[in-house]
Order: C-alpha cells, then structure tokens, then sequence
C-alpha cells in the first residue's frame, strides 16, 4: 500500500512506478484519476490514482458490450483496472467508448514529471550546499516546506540528523508530517541530534535535558531512569 496520505504525495509516488500491463490483453495501462463521484458502486476506491486499460481491441472490453446487454439490458462495458503498486486487478463499468477517458493524465504525468525532475534537482543541489557549509536552519527550511518533493525532504531530514542542533528539535517535534515515511525519519533525526549532543527530552515538560540528568532544570521533576 502506499506510504503517502495527501494526493501531491500519492501522485508524486505513483508517477515513478512502472506502468502494469492489462492481464486481459497485455497493454500498457493508462495513470487514470479518480473522479470525485464514484463510477462503480459508490464505495470509493480507496486511492487518488488507478491503472486503467483504455484498449478498444482488449477482450474485456470488447466482449463486456454483449455480457451488460444480455445481463442487465442496458448498453456498457468493463474496462481493466489496477490499483498501484499490487497485482490487484479488477473490473471497472462504463457507458459509453468515451467513458472514464477524460480523467487518463498521462500528458499531465509527463508535464510534472519534469517539473518534479526540475525541483528535485534543484533542493538537492541546494542541500549539499547547506550541508557543506553547515547550514542547519537553512536545511531545517526545506524539510519543513511541503512544497518541497517528499525525496528532497527526505534527504533534509537524513542531512539535518548530521549536523543539526539543539534548536532544530523543537519545530521538528511541533510541526505535522502527513508523509509517514518521512514522519519517521524525522523521529530518527532528532534521535540523532540527541545522541550527537547527550541530550533527551525531559518526560515530564518535553524540555531538552542531559541524558545524564537526574533532576529536569525546567520542571524540576525527578527524571532518573524515566
């Protein structure tokens, strides 16, 4: 299942996968977005982004034509459907040859594709700078931006485990990351930046203490062994 919650996130994660091939007829399928309404029986698919066969010669559609007439009198077909990163397939209803095609974005794909490329290379570019010269807020400023690629986050997040400091943990434990993946490995770097200064976080206030400390300076509670 994806890691991603938000859609930029999904579509910035499906976008990098190899496209499946119809088990139907073995085309290459189309990226495919979800519409807003439901067109199968109004449960939801479950994500932003599907695979979808738009081949007219696919046997599955060819024959689905004749299979909804004689079943349910009325004219439709199937188109084949594969959500993202499984061998899941299944069946997908439409009305029309046109159905369900005004939401294929592959030329939309091929656009961000090299907008992300752009951006991407960009951020990286700027992190090994930052890092060089120890930067560590200007690092901090990238892993908090979500209009950042969620790569170029994640490696602001490895970089800033380096070399961060003391002040860089409190707006990493006060800000939101919907990415799981990168909500991680932010944990990870304030354990690093922890380790790297012999500091942890008092239990009782959240202040920054000694590892050693026996007695939090900020709330004065006993923190020995907690």
């Amino acid at each position: 299942m994806l890691a991603f919650k938000t859609k930029d996130e999904v579509f910035e994660k499906v976008i990098s996968l190899e496209k499946p091939k119809c088990k139907y007829c073995g085309e290459e399928m189309s990226l495919w977005e979800v519409p807003d309404i439901n067109v199968s029986d109004g449960l939801g698919w479950g994500t932003p982004y599907l695979f979808v066969c738009f081949n007219n010669e696919c046997r599955l559609y060819a024959g689905g034509w004749k299979n909804i007439e004689e079943n349910y009198g009325r004219r439709g077909s199937y188109r084949c459907i594969c959500y993202p990163e499984t061998e899941t397939y299944e069946c997908m209803s439409v009305w029309s040859p046109q159905g369900g095609q005004g939401q294929i974005i592959d030329e939309e794909v091929l656009k961000y594709r090299k907008i992300l490329t752009e951006k991407t290379e960009k951020g990286m570019a700027a992190l090994k700078e930052y890092k060089a010269a120890g930067n560590c807020q200007a690092v901090q400023h990238i892993l908090l931006d979500a209009g950042e690629p969620a790569g170029v986050r994640m490696k602001a997040a490895q970089i800033l485990g380096e070399i961060g400091v003391l002040d860089n943990i409190d707006p990493l434990r006060n800000s939101s990351f919907g990415n799981q993946v990168l909500r991680r490995t932010v944990e990870e770097t304030v354990e690093m930046i922890h380790q790297r200064h012999f500091t942890r976080e008092c239990p009782f206030c959240a202040e920054v203490i000694k590892k050693r400390a026996k007695i939090c300076k900020h709330c004065g509670q006993e923190v020995n062994g907690k």
